[in-house]
């Protein structure tokens, strides 16, 4: 069995009004199943430190992550985001882009790690929407090609919801490639393209999914020729998430996951893992998804 190294910071998780739809104890408990399953030891874990302001520069307009520093985000902006700011959540969001980070230099001495939060991908360069406040995959390009550790990425979307923040973050930039396949009809109703979008109806099954990610990934290994990918393994493709409208089981959930890894690793990409959505009737069901990735890389599934 292959463990793997991750970051996980207990201030990933910060308090929400009650009701609130956002999981936010997913994380907590998909730290928990991963020891307790031994894919991730004590030691292995380990926890990331906020994020300097100067390495989220080359991602958000000033302005931005003025408002964000400073508690000014406007009523407007917050229900965009979707999430009420606090101190915490400030705190919150630059330890995930942090553990990305993190991950990302892990993954490239190790081919593998991950991230237990991450996969922000609608947080645009001037806006936080759909409970992404700040973009981590496109702060840890950056930061990871300003080291001198890779040139070029791949970001391997599946998540259900268009990665239109990320889209836009790395629009300009030719060495990182966004690949996204997303319920078509799902938010954000407006997209911002990727590299390659890959759009599917309402109610897609494994059939319909497996099938049309098994059409496209090699192709897009081949063109983005990366040294470092990013796998955004969002669980709101399962049949019965709040915000999904796919319908893929648990076994074609694992198939897929089996197919981007396997895909990875045969073409001897370093990857790294992280999660993205997630809203399953229970947050210790959606951390129990989530962990079904970490299984795989781990041989256990």
């Amino acid at each position: 069995m292959t463990a793997v190294r991750a970051f996980f910071h207990p201030g990933y998780e910060t308090p929400l009004p009650e009701g609130h739809p956002f999981p936010m104890s997913k994380f907590s408990r998909l730290r928990r199943i991963l020891v307790a399953e031994g894919i991730c030891r004590d030691h292995d874990l380990q926890q990331p430190e906020e994020v300097d302001l100067e390495l989220l520069q080359p991602v958000h307009t000033p302005s931005y992550l003025g408002r964000l520093a400073n508690g000014t985000l406007t009523r407007a902006e917050e229900r965009r985001l979707g999430l009420p700011w606090s101190a915490a959540l400030w705190r919150r969001s630059r330890l995930a882009v942090s553990g990305t980070i993190g991950a990302a230099r892990l993954a490239l001495e190790d081919g593998v790690a991950a991230n237990l939060a991450g996969g922000t991908h609608h947080a645009l360069p001037d806006a936080g929407e759909g409970f992404c406040v700040l973009n981590d995959v496109a702060a840890a390009v950056h930061r990871i090609r300003d080291e001198g550790r890779a040139e070029r990425f791949l970001v391997v979307d599946l998540d259900v919801h268009q990665g239109n923040g990320t889209a836009a973050c790395l629009r300009s930039d030719d060495r990182a490639f966004t690949f996204s396949m997303h319920g078509e009809r799902n938010f954000p109703l407006r997209k911002t393209p990727s590299d390659l979008d890959i759009g599917l109806p309402d109610h897609a099954g494994d059939l319909a999914y497996l099938e049309a990610l098994r059409s496209h990934l090699d192709a897009v290994v081949d063109r983005s020729r990366p040294d470092l990918a990013f796998y955004l393994a969002g669980v709101d493709v399962v049949v019965g998430d709040r915000y999904g409208r796919l319908a893929l089981t648990r076994e074609g959930l694992r198939e897929r996951d089996r197919f981007v890894v396997e895909t990875l690793r045969r073409r001897g990409i370093p990857f790294v893992l992280l999660l993205a959505g997630g809203y399953a009737r229970t947050a210790e069901l959606t951390a129990d998804l989530h962990a079904t990735v970490h299984r795989v890389v781990a041989g256990r599934c």
